[in-house]
Order: structure tokens, then sequence, then C-alpha cells
């Protein structure tokens, strides 16, 4: 049997994620019409890239290091990173159209000039990104599909570590937070697996936060919910 493809040429992948949600506002409308296309990191869609050729990075960012963000919600810890590292090239991810209007805002109010969106599944990203240049990549309070019959399409699974491993350089940093305990039981079974060492030496290494965190809304909502975050690091091995 052939392998089941989409009409543009790309392999079937069940995407389980929420494209758009409430009515977007007119500023919001406008930014996705005239400035998303800019920010795009290149041919990324397999309706643009069939071929799946490699992007160039270093022409994109002028050989800055390329950190990677993997649904990045509102964009605020994207932007808040991006700003703080100017010496660094950022691609976010978020396949969900609001998260994407929000995120493009705050970059036209910072100015930024070293952030890129991909707004669509990181999978197709992956693709066409070359190997070992991703220095270092964000999954921050991802869907936790909390339903035991869905945790397959949680990121941290094979399918989408796999590739990521692939991406990122050796040595590489994976950082991963989340308020889920399940969620963080399967992160750390599944990443490790995938090629990654977690590098934790005591309790302080989960329970507090990065130094350079900026805590998002959904840790926030998290928090008052009564709910831990853990802040998991690992690195590419």
């Amino acid at each position: 049997m052939s392998e089941k493809k989409h009409p543009s040429g790309a392999p079937w992948r069940n995407f389980y994620g929420r494209f758009k949600g409430k009515t977007l506002r007119p500023k919001q409308e406008e930014y996705l019409e005239n400035d998303l296309a800019a920010l795009s990191p290149g041919a990324v869609g397999w309706d643009v890239n069939p071929d799946r050729e490699k992007l160039d990075i270093d022409a994109l960012f002028g050989g800055r290091p390329l950190w990677l963000e993997i649904g990045f919600g509102g964009g605020e810890h994207l932007v808040h990173q991006a700003k703080n590292n100017p010496d660094k090239g950022f691609i976010g991810c978020e396949p969900f159209i609001n998260g994407v209007a929000m995120l493009l805002g705050k970059v036209k109010d910072a100015g930024l000039d070293n952030l890129r969106i991909h707004p669509g599944d990181a999978r197709d990203l992956f693709d066409v990104l070359p190997d070992g240049v991703v220095e270092k990549a964000f999954l921050l309070y991802p869907d936790p599909w909390p339903k035991k019959r869905h945790h397959r399409r949680r990121f941290v699974t094979q399918e989408h570590l796999e590739p990521l491993h692939q991406v990122m350089r050796e040595g590489a940093e994976f950082r991963v937070a989340t308020d889920i305990p399940d969620y963080v039981r399967q992160t750390m079974l599944e990443v490790p697996k995938a090629g990654f060492e977690w590098l934790a030496e005591g309790p302080s290494d989960w329970r507090d936060p990065w130094g350079d965190w900026l805590s998002t809304r959904y840790e926030q909502k998290a928090l008052r919910e009564g709910r831990t975050p853990h802040y998991m690091t690992f690195r590419r091995t």
C-alpha cells in the first residue's frame, strides 16, 4: 500500500491542535495580512517546497546561531529571548493563528530583526532545517492532552523528538516546562530515549525556573489553579 499523502504532496501527518480560536481583532488581522510574510523563515510548506530543500539559516540570520521555540503560545517568552539575545537568530513555530497574531504585535512593538515565524506544524519545519543547526530549543507548556488515549498526540513522542534531535547540534540544550505531572513522566521517559541527557543534579534543577526565564500567561494560569511548574533541561547527545 502506498503511503497516505496530503493533496499538497506532504506525508499525511495528523494534526490535533487548533488553527483558530476566537475572532481576531482588526489590528490582528492587519498584522497577519501585512507583517507575517516578511517574517517567514523561507519555503517550509510542502506546497511551496515539495522537494524539501533545506533552508539557508546562515543567510537568514547572518551566521548567528539558531534558537527554536516549539509552540510559542502568545509569544511573550519568544520575544523576551530575542530581545535579550540579539546575537542569536530565532524561529518560533505555532499553528494557532491567534497566537501568531499576538506575536506579530509584540514583534512590531519590540522592533526585532532576529526572529522568524512558521505558522504551522513544527514537523514541517524540521523537514527543511539542516542537520545540527539548532543550538537551543524550547517546549514550554505544550498542550497536555490529558486523556490517556490522547497521549500519543503530545509533542514528547518519538514522532516529534527524533526529527528534533536530528536538527539540533551535539551538546545543544532542550528546555521543557510543564505543570502536568503525567507530562513530566512522559517527558522523562521519551526525551532520553530520543538521544537527550537530563542535566538535573538536584531538586532545584527542576523546581526552579531558568535564570533567564519569563513567566508566561499559561504558567500564571497554572499557578492560580494550584499546579506546580516543572523545568527540565536536556542536552542533545
